[in-house]
């Protein structure tokens, strides 16, 4: 007996972006099929797919950010309720798309009797069912061989760098700190840039007290830009802004991919020496964290051109012309 089966792609989403995967379904050409997602008394979350996804490629949506109330805890166990949905459902394949990848700044052991999180998180999603992960700018790139399977590390460069392209013509990209600095390089090769570096030196022995710092490169009478993967608190790109306005910087801005806003992160912005700061939608935005200097950029494009390249089994890094493997 011979049966030709049609591929199916099913695009779900989560609770904590859901205007930006109505995007990726615009782009997409399919639609956002309802999850039916809500709690029980006790506050459990509860799933029930409102199609059949047996024999479906599935894709999966969720930022790992706090929306509405709901934790960054809850985003992460509302993904992988879904995904363990999709797979008890029979799904033939199943792609956890992370915007935001929750808990990967603890890549590594900094001190004793520390967790790797970015790891269990990989772990939790194999074990939940993930064939295949989809993160955008993850904090580092080693996170990549965490998880058991493929991992399709998408980058905003091009969202960001098409803008920073029509911002002003004089650009000096800024590293805020010594870990950065490949990443800015990078921004840098693609604007025809210059690139400037914060340099801290921390008291040792004491977290958080840096003793001096210095810029090295030229921008006095520049305009700077200082490029980061991510703000929570804002401290680093605040200090920066500071410093740069300091050495007689003409204009600063700064440009990241994820913008968490965290605790002070809002009033910092507001009251630094930042004339604009460009992010992206990887996180969603309520009203209480927009400001008059903030500019949000859609990487919906982005994510729905690597889901299509998944489901259609072809090249992923093609798309970023390689630049997503450094």
């Amino acid at each position: 007996m011979e049966v030709v089966t049609t591929k199916r792609l099913h695009l779900f989403s989560g609770r904590h972006n859901e205007e930006l995967t109505a995007l990726i379904g615009q782009h997409l050409g399919v639609p956002v099929t309802e999850a039916h997602l809500g709690q029980f008394a006790n506050g459990e979350t509860h799933c029930r797919f409102a199609e059949s996804v047996r024999g479906s490629d599935v894709f999966i949506l969720q930022s790992h950010g706090e929306v509405d109330g709901r934790s960054v805890n809850d985003a992460v166990m509302e993904h992988l309720i879904m995904v363990d949905a999709a797979r008890r459902g029979s799904a033939k394949r199943i792609t956890a798309v992370m915007p935001f990848y929750g808990y990967g700044r603890q890549d590594r052991k900094s001190e004793g009797r520390e967790p790797i999180t970015a790891r269990l998180m990989a772990d939790l999603f194999k074990a939940a069912g993930t064939s295949r992960l989809v993160s955008v700018d993850l904090h580092s790139g080693q996170i990549q061989g965490f998880f058991n399977g493929p991992v399709d590390h998408l980058v905003a460069m091009p969202v960001l760098v098409k803008r920073l392209r029509s911002y002003a013509s004089d650009l000096v990209v800024v590293s805020p700190d010594a870990g950065r600095v490949k990443v800015a390089e990078r921004y840098a090769q693609h604007l025809n840039a210059d690139l400037a570096i914060v340099h801290k030196r921390r008291v040792e022995g004491v977290k958080n007290v840096v003793e001096a710092k210095e810029i090295i490169g030229q921008v006095e009478g520049r305009t700077c830009v200082v490029i980061d993967d991510m703000i929570d608190t804002a401290g680093t790109i605040c200090q920066a802004a500071e410093l740069l306005a300091d050495q007689g910087a003409a204009s600063v801005a700064a440009a990241a991919t994820h913008a968490v806003f965290s605790g002070p992160a809002i009033d910092r912005l507001k009251n630094s020496a930042l004339d604009h700061v460009i992010v992206t939608d990887t996180l969603p935005l309520p009203a209480e964290k927009q400001f008059d200097q903030l500019e949000v950029l859609s990487v919906s494009q982005v994510i729905a051109d690597a889901i299509r390249a998944v489901f259609e089994e072809s090249s992923v890094s093609k798309i970023f012309g390689g630049q997503n493997q450094n």
